[in-house]
């Protein structure tokens, strides 16, 4: 058909005698790419030279000579120069405003000790007023090259921490948002003492002593969050959302310089949408949005229909999942939850972080009002009482199929579950950067046996037949695609060992993941995930071939151009407005 329709154009420019302008009333691009690799994913017409596109859809892919029959007098031609042009890529799983805010406080992902926390943080509240709350996030235990003479179950003491700031309270979130290491001052703010008992799906660190050491696992941080809510709420009328409307924009910027046209965010609520909306009415959304409401059961009820949204504000915000409750909390922090005790601590399974109950209650909504459910299941335990959960709301529902719900991060799953994933339909929503960044401690969680028969798995995913994803968990890890490519094809670690080698992707496969799998798993791989005429024109520019350049040189890769819709919003390292 493609070639059909370019013969007709090209017959109808002989006819007109040349090829100086197209036929009056022919279609004319508004922007053509042309000179360039272009990588479409697309099984029928895999590679080709040009784009070209009217409005904010891609209407031809060809030859460099097949596409300048849509060039016309106005039409933007932006020779590419042989860099490589692939579908826009799709962030397959993060947290869109927790990422946005994640740029607007203390960064900790590179900090090599506990110490050089302590001191960033006693830095900062050299700027604040008395009693204001000093927010960080990025730190993980064991990444620590410098740890401290007196630990417990791997973590500090908050002793130098609260020591260095008397005066103002400290909450410094774990690089996987499922813990937090707190200072005096924000214990005795909320009154939490060595005999205050942990909340079910939460733990309290206590040494020897009984005495809180300052960290806080799972749902037992959740107190600290909302005194740290109730102080922001305390601000002047429109303060807070303006620094949504921020964290908003901040989170989009940041995804385009990626080269991210799509994030699919995992823990939305009905406050969020509300302002996206907005932003998606005035046209200020910087990326395309996949929203999955984060809410209790019982605030959902009667309200999700008024809140499905399926490409609302021209194809830039669908609201149509519920997730990211978590079933079960992060191996990071000794969370996730397992069928056998952790190697690392043997007095653990891990926690069951959201009841069972909550999580029933919710598929039901789903199915009763055309949601996908997304929900976390990081241990295999989790995954499996996910599994069980689905099963047996698909079986009452037998009239529905196609219904993609989603186990997000799937990091440790039974070999027994991976044909029941296959047969229930079910997509396991992977980030396959965490097999790099947890790969140096997995197997001190698990050991070698459980770690090799179960531990990130996600070639073996996708040989089963399930659909492969990708993505980096924003804040959780960098928003880099790059990254996250380069460890789904090498598995490579920082000392140079490979991490469960047998489970890399192909190169095809890791692009596919983060294109037309990631467009599946959220129902839009009719308008998304390739570049093929009718689809969205969001397209990513690369300054290297990833399928064909070698492992060393696959992180030089840059991103020179993110388009979304048809319009350059970023490019030679500016956004573009």
């Amino acid at each position: 058909m493609r070639l059909i329709v370019l013969t007709i154009f090209a017959t109808s420019l002989i006819a007109c005698g040349g090829n100086d302008e197209p036929q009056r009333g022919g279609l004319v691009a508004d922007l053509v790419l042309t000179n360039a690799n272009v990588l479409t994913v697309d099984v029928n017409n895999p590679g080709a030279q040009a784009v070209a596109i009217v409005g904010d859809k891609i209407v031809a892919v060809g030859s460099t000579d097949e596409i300048a029959a849509f060039v016309g007098g106005d039409t933007e031609v932006l020779d590419m120069r042989g860099q490589t042009v692939i579908p826009g890529l799709i962030e397959g799983h993060g947290h869109y405003t927790s990422f946005g805010g994640s740029l607007m406080i203390l960064d900790f992902r590179h900090a090599s000790s506990f110490a050089e926390i302590v001191s960033m943080v006693e830095e900062a509240t050299h700027e604040l007023e008395s009693g204001e709350w000093v927010i960080g996030r990025g730190w993980h235990q064991d990444k620590w090259a410098i740890k401290e003479e007196i630990l417990v179950e791997g973590l500090p003491l908050h002793d130098s921490l609260s020591a260095a700031t008397p005066n103002h309270p400290v909450m410094l979130i774990h690089t996987s948002g499922h813990g937090v290491f707190v200072n005096q001052k924000a214990m005795t703010l909320v009154e939490l003492a060595d005999d205050t008992a942990a909340p079910d799906g939460g733990e309290i660190v206590r040494d020897q002593d009984g005495k809180a050491t300052g960290m806080m696992r799972e749902t037992a941080q959740d107190i600290f969050r909302q005194a740290y809510s109730g102080h922001q709420g305390r601000r002047p009328a429109g303060v807070a959302e303006d620094e949504l409307r921020r964290m908003v924009i901040l989170a989009g910027e940041e995804s385009l310089r990626h080269g991210i046209t799509s994030f699919q965010d995992l823990g939305t609520s009905f406050a969020e949408v509300d302002l996206l909306k907005k932003m998606a009415e005035e046209g200020n959304l910087p990326v395309r949005l996949w929203m999955a409401f984060e809410e209790q059961a019982a605030d959902m009820e009667g309200r999700l229909d008024d809140y499905r949204l399926i490409g609302y504000g021209n194809n830039f915000l669908t609201v149509r999942a519920i997730g990211e409750k978590v079933l079960d909390g992060a191996l990071g922090t000794h969370g996730g939850w397992l069928l056998e005790p952790y190697t690392d601590l043997p007095r653990s399974h891990g926690l069951n972080v959201v009841p069972i109950e909550e999580i029933e209650a919710s598929a039901r909504l789903a199915m009763a009002h055309d949601f996908q459910l997304a929900i976390q299941g990081i241990g295999d335990r989790a995954y499996r009482e996910l599994l069980n959960i689905y099963e047996a709301e698909f079986l009452r529902n037998p009239d529905k199929t196609d219904l993609r719900w989603r186990i997000e991060h799937a990091q440790v799953i039974h070999p027994d579950d991976v044909q029941r994933t296959v047969t229930l339909g079910v997509i396991p929503a992977l980030q396959g950067i965490f097999a790099c960044s947890d790969g140096p401690w997995v197997v001190d969680r698990l050991g070698p046996e459980r770690t090799r028969e179960r531990g990130y798995i996600f070639n073996t995913l996708a040989e089963a037949g399930l659909v492969p994803t990708n993505g980096t968990d924003p804040p959780v890890d960098e928003i880099d695609p790059i990254a996250s490519f380069h460890c789904s094809v090498t598995r490579i670690l920082p000392d140079g060992t490979r991490f469960q080698a047998q489970e890399v992707y192909s190169r095809q496969r890791a692009l596919y993941s983060y294109t037309m799998g990631n467009a599946i798993a959220a129902f839009e791989e009719d308008m998304k995930g390739s570049l093929t005429p009718g689809k969205l024109a969001d397209i990513t520019v690369l300054s290297q071939d990833l399928l064909t350049v070698s492992d060393e040189a696959l992180m030089d890769t840059e991103i020179v151009m993110t388009i979304v819709g048809g319009r350059v919003r970023y490019r030679d390292g500016q956004i573009v407005h």
